[in-house]
């Protein structure tokens, strides 16, 4: 099967089957997403969404944790992981915000990346489920399952290598969505150390199904 076949595929299974995706770390505005991702980072969505309602009822604009410090911020984000480091992100992050960008979330990627615990992965999130914008945030699940079922090659060493093929090869409408198709994909299917092929419905236009035929074991 030729690449643009197994997109078209892709397209067609998950529009099908999962039209309108969505994030699941819990929100209820774009500062509160932009804390939870950064919170996010090499931690799972379900640890975080049990420690952000606590954290944004204390803590629930720039201007709060702008004010705040470390000793107050500290014990409502130390059960994730790197909580040290991502207290003093939070910190910098709500100080920023006030005094650079009256206390608004950018909308640019480049802007994004100005605040501290905002990687590429991050901003492209934020812009992706606030903005809309065209962004393929690469995670692990994107990077694993893109390359997988062979929407990219396998050459591709670096997730912006990933990302770069991908938003090449998938319509702007489209990117948004297939971000979290292929994250829920990876995160529920397409397991890192045993796929679950014998459950997955996409096995028909999946690279390495092809190839092996069987889960890895």
């Amino acid at each position: 099967m030729q690449k643009k076949e197994r997109y078209a595929a892709f397209f067609k299974h998950f529009t099908e089957n999962l039209p309108e995706p969505e994030t699941e770390l819990n929100y209820t505005n774009p500062f509160e997403l932009l804390v939870a991702v950064v919170l996010s980072a090499q931690c799972t969505d379900e640890r975080i969404n049990k420690v952000t309602p606590a954290l944004f009822e204390e803590f629930p604009s720039p201007e709060h944790l702008a004010a705040s410090n470390f000793d107050e911020v500290f014990p409502f984000i130390k059960s994730v992981s790197y909580p040290s480091n991502k207290t003093k992100h939070l910190l910098g992050l709500g100080k920023m915000l006030v005094e650079d960008f009256n206390s608004q979330i950018p909308e640019t990627i480049e802007e994004l990346q100005k605040l501290p615990g905002v990687g590429r992965k991050t901003a492209n999130v934020v812009a992706s489920v606030i903005f809309n914008k065209p962004t393929m945030a690469v995670d692990t699940h994107v990077f694993r399952v893109s390359k997988r079922l062979g929407l990219v090659t396998q050459n591709a060493k670096t997730p912006l290598e990933v990302e770069k093929q991908l938003v090449k090869n998938i319509p702007e409408e489209h990117i948004p969505k297939a971000h979290h198709w292929l994250i829920l994909h990876g995160r529920y299917t397409c397991l890192a150390r045993k796929p679950q092929c014998e459950k997955c419905e996409i096995t028909h236009f999946c690279r390495w199904f092809e190839k092996n035929g069987a889960p890895l074991n």
